[in-house]
């Protein structure tokens, strides 16, 4: 049987995903996207995991949402347990893009909890954009269990992921505020500094709430 014509230059495209030049895997996942068929998504995903290039990266995000989620979610959420950090990482990315809401229970503490920063930001990010509005209050109090992780990237990842769920978050930034940790009362106080003010900056918001912690006090 004779293979059509497209689908013979899609097939290329794919093989053409593991080609040692940048630029080529990068059309390769233009031309992919440009003519989805369901059986290059498991390779989509898988490439995702091991792509050096932070544009191919996001090509093959974009290829990815062009296809059925039906098909992308479930490849995506295994790929949430896999032992590589940028697998995990891209995953959480590409479901932030399909925006389907049926990947909301996989945003589980643990993985909000990952041990890699990236991992984290990734899943703090995705669950703000998945979260139903009957979860936001519920996410808050997770994601304010992170306040004081890491450098100062990564508590900017989760400020700007708190700050996104508005009104919601509230209460446990303002628990925050009596925390044992200075280093978390002072994230807790720049969050809501930038809640109230997103136009303040987040190194203004931090230096405003170290002279707080600083005085003792809690910024009410």
């Amino acid at each position: 049987m004779t293979v059509p014509q497209e689908k013979t230059t899609a097939m290329r495209a794919f093989r053409a995903l593991a080609h040692a030049d940048a630029s080529v895997r990068l059309q390769a996942a233009l031309a992919v996207g440009s003519a989805p068929d369901p059986a290059f998504v498991g390779g989509l995903v898988g490439r995702c995991g091991v792509e050096p290039e932070f544009s191919v990266r996001e090509m093959l995000t974009w290829a990815l949402t062009r296809h059925e989620p039906s098909a992308t979610v479930p490849a995506l959420l295994a790929e949430l347990r896999s032992d590589r950090a940028r697998a995990r990482s891209q995953a959480l990315h590409t479901l932030s893009k399909i925006g389907d809401r049926r990947a909301w229970p996989a945003l589980t503490p643990e993985l909000l909890a990952d041990a890699d920063d990236e991992v984290a930001r990734t899943a703090w990010r995705t669950a703000v954009v998945l979260a139903p509005s009957g979860e936001r209050p519920r996410l808050a109090v997770e994601l304010a269990k992170h306040l004081g992780r890491g450098d100062r990237g990564t508590q900017l990842s989760l400020s700007r992921a708190l700050v996104a769920l508005g009104e919601a978050v509230r209460p446990a930034l303002e628990a925050a505020t009596t925390a044992p940790d200075p280093r978390v009362r002072t994230h807790a106080l720049a969050t809501e500094r930038l809640r109230q003010d997103p136009e303040a900056g987040f190194e203004f918001a931090v230096e405003e709430a170290k002279r707080i912690v600083a005085l003792g006090g809690e910024g009410r």
